[in-house]
């Protein structure tokens, strides 16, 4: 016998959160259908991303299967997690992790907050032709390209170039900074704050235009110096943009500067310079050996994902703000 009301039998939360979504998507349908041309702007993008971002992801297959050069692009047989086994049980892979590990903490820590500092001085000067000077000339160093900054760096460091000139002037000895392993991370540190702080100021420059005037007069009627001001008005002020650099910093931590460690590196001082990166260049391309070159790689990405999802994590815990 039917009976005389129909019961259903989905529980009445999950038919609210049905009812929800339709209505998101048909939303979301409805605005893509009244404003196409605008949505038409996000199809190269999109068609950029899914050819060369997402379908070459299908290419990380090989670190479960063993690749030979000439045959299948997918690899010959699958080897499960051998590659992996690998790395862990690798122990230049531990020493290149240490030195990637110790150059991006390096960098986080002295280069990232430069171009945060340079922001706030040049807020503070009131001469425009001082400010447009000092910005013109930080941000020359970015427009240069790679090869020409690590032969700057080369010549500088060089036994006799201008570093190890100055230092013999004043009755110093002699400095072979590319062949000591030590002095390998101080100068590339210094070489990115130098190419990176002016280029990098800009994003917080935008963002200090957009602080509110007024909050300054009222801090001033309030008696309050520059020092209280930037402590408690700018930098709070630029702060979602610092969290937001910050996570994307911290993603990719890893993926120190490769093109530049690469061409200023040699056997002497790889205790402190070979990386991920470079370490990858010579097992992959040099040795040909493309299934663990590329489980490392796979490796590391996974890391970065797992760093940027933690750090918004704990940005959106403590801060309020964050990518999502």
């Amino acid at each position: 016998m039917k009976p005389l009301v129909e019961v259903s039998t989905h529980p009445p939360q999950e038919i609210g959160v049905t009812k929800v979504k339709r209505s998101q998507w048909s939303l979301i349908l409805k605005s893509v259908r009244k404003d196409w041309q605008l949505y038409s702007f996000l199809l190269l993008p999109i068609i950029y991303l899914v050819i060369f971002k997402y379908i070459p992801m299908i290419g990380n297959i090989i670190a479960f299967r063993r690749f030979m050069p000439g045959g299948s692009i997918f690899g010959e047989e699958w080897v499960g997690l051998h590659y992996f086994k690998m790395f862990v049980q690798d122990a230049t892979f531990w020493h290149v992790f240490n030195n990637t590990l110790m150059l991006s903490s390096l960098t986080l820590l002295f280069v990232f907050p430069a171009p945060i500092i340079i922001a706030l001085l040049l807020n503070e000067i009131r001469s425009t032709k001082f400010k447009k000077f000092v910005q013109t000339t930080s941000y020359l160093p970015h427009f240069l390209s790679m090869v020409i900054i690590s032969g700057m760096i080369l010549q500088l460091s060089a036994s006799n170039g201008a570093i190890n000139a100055l230092i013999q002037f004043f009755g110093g000895e002699q400095i072979l900074f590319m062949q000591d392993p030590k002095w390998f991370r101080p100068i590339y540190i210094a070489s990115e704050v130098w190419q990176t702080m002016g280029w990098g100021a800009i994003l917080y420059l935008a963002a200090l235009t957009n602080i509110d005037e007024s909050l300054y007069e009222a801090a001033k009627m309030d008696g309050a110096n520059r020092w209280k001001q930037t402590i408690h008005i700018t930098i709070p002020g630029i702060l979602p943009t610092i969290i937001v650099l910050l996570i994307l910093n911290i993603g990719n931590l890893l993926a120190v500067g490769f093109e530049k460690i690469l061409l200023i590196y040699n056997p002497l001082n790889y205790e402190t310079s070979d990386v991920i990166s470079t370490y990858l260049f010579r097992v992959g391309l040099q040795s040909s050996n493309f299934s663990y070159a590329t489980a490392i790689g796979l490796f590391e990405a996974i890391i970065g994902l797992v760093l940027v999802y933690s750090a918004n994590y704990f940005s959106k815990k403590f801060t309020d703000n964050g990518l999502w």
